[in-house]
């Protein structure tokens, strides 16, 4: 590697991953680009292998499609996948809750209305990057109660599709508002021990894209927008 060129050497793979996941996050990489690895390699300073390891994670997370003999390219999150992606995010997530029925308690419902008020505070505030980061937090509660490892690394993955690919610099106030008012309902319900009906909101109201939809398709409306329009460039990342 030349001069160890843009990368260090340690985890090759892995930060060839979090570069390319950074470029996505903040819209260097467009869905819908298809990426130069020659190029690409090129310009980091490394060989073909870890770049073409990277993609392959990338491509099992979503982020990609490997084309043979045509190269990747950088998927584009349509109605569908949101769709799909809330259905398994309220599995995963209701599955957390009553995993956890015989550790949660008054710490955790403590944790979670603090979190929520400093969401309701961070909206007021028309800061969205706290909320977001506040939100992560929130439903990490019962996710790091389970001590399933492979459980937060998925619904991570599937959040950072939804929200980082890229990250929207504006939001839709209306809502947070509303998460944050289910994000009550939900603590309500867990701090009677109502974990089963918890569970069912979380899944079925919370995660709902019968119940987000008019919230998605406005947050989204961008995206759909260009997709419906099928662009593809090629870049060098």
């Amino acid at each position: 590697m030349e001069d160890q060129g843009i990368l260090n050497i340690t985890s090759l793979k892995d930060q060839v991953y979090e570069y390319l996941r950074h470029q996505m996050r903040f819209g260097e990489i467009k869905p819908g680009s298809l990426i130069d690895m020659t190029a690409t390699s090129k310009k980091l300073g490394i060989s073909r292998t870890p770049l073409r390891d990277a993609l392959i994670q990338l491509e099992m997370e979503g982020f990609v499609k490997i084309l043979p003999r045509r190269g990747v390219i950088v998927s584009w999150l349509t109605v569908e996948d949101i769709k799909d992606l809330y259905e398994i995010l309220g599995a995963l997530e209701s599955m957390a809750i009553v995993s956890v029925t015989d550790k949660f308690g008054k710490t955790e419902v403590k944790k979670m209305q603090q979190l929520n008020k400093e969401m309701k505070k961070a909206i007021d505030d028309d800061d969205f990057d706290q909320y977001y980061e506040k939100n992560l937090e929130f439903h990490d509660i019962c996710i790091d109660l389970s001590g399933n490892k492979a459980l937060k690394k998925m619904t991570a993955v599937l959040k950072k599709r939804l929200y980082d690919f890229p990250r929207r610099s504006g939001y839709i106030k209306e809502w947070e508002v509303a998460s944050i008012k289910e994000h009550q309902k939900l603590i309500d319900l867990l701090s009677k021990e109502k974990f089963m009906d918890a569970a069912a909101y979380i899944r079925d109201v919370h995660w709902s894209f019968q119940v987000q939809e008019k919230y998605v398709r406005k947050y989204y409306s961008d995206e759909i927008k260009v997709y419906s329009q099928k662009k593809t460039r090629i870049i060098q990342v």
